[in-house]
């Protein structure tokens, strides 16, 4: 399934106010789900601060997903699934399986390289190799972005935003029993050890 882009996001920010309008660009859904952006980007902390939080809640919207995936696609029971989401160790090539397994679908390439060259920087960063101030501005646009185009995706394919409010989003489906459930977790690779 092939996603229009969207509006255009720049690749890259020339400096921290660059940085706030491309935020200021995005759904408000998203603005909402990085609240503490514009606070961090505007202070005196280091871009790597920004980096850091950018993706604490991009994991966070992934476990997400995986959960929501499960309850409204897989009718899991909500406290179960929340149990084995919670219990997975979660990595980068992990959650690109479980999406597949738990959607039938790949996140598309195009969609997740936004994220991998986001990752490599962050991945500097914290390692302690010091990424130049334009390669931090350009992982925090490439993350901003990828937010952007997976709820689109993930909206498509299931109709809940990660990056956003998920009230409501199973809607009035029932619930597997608990030991049905357990079933479906298994075979879907989720473990409530």
């Amino acid at each position: 399934m092939s996603m229009p882009p969207g509006p255009a996001v720049p690749n890259v920010a020339p400096n921290r106010k660059a940085l706030v309008r491309v935020f200021n660009g995005l759904p408000q859904e998203i603005q909402r789900h990085f609240e503490h952006f514009p606070e961090l980007v505007q202070s005196q902390f280091p871009l790597e601060v920004c980096l850091a939080y950018l993706f604490s809640r991009v994991e966070l919207a992934h476990r997400d997903t995986l959960y929501c995936g499960v309850v409204k696609l897989h009718h899991a029971n909500s406290e179960l699934a929340r149990a084995a989401i919670r219990r997975q160790h979660v990595t980068r090539d992990t959650f690109a399986e479980l999406f597949h397994r738990l959607f039938e679908k790949p996140l598309p390439k195009a969609i997740s390289a936004k994220l991998q060259k986001a990752e490599k920087t962050r991945d500097k960063a914290m390692h302690g190799s010091e990424p130049k101030q334009a390669e931090m501005r350009e992982a925090i646009v490439g993350t901003l972005d990828y937010a952007r185009r997976y709820n689109k995706f993930v909206k498509s394919l299931a109709e809940f935003p990660p990056f956003g409010d998920l009230r409501g989003f199973h809607g009035r489906g029932k619930h597997l029993e608990k030991s049905t459930t357990r079933l479906v977790l298994k075979g879907l690779g989720l473990s409530l050890r």
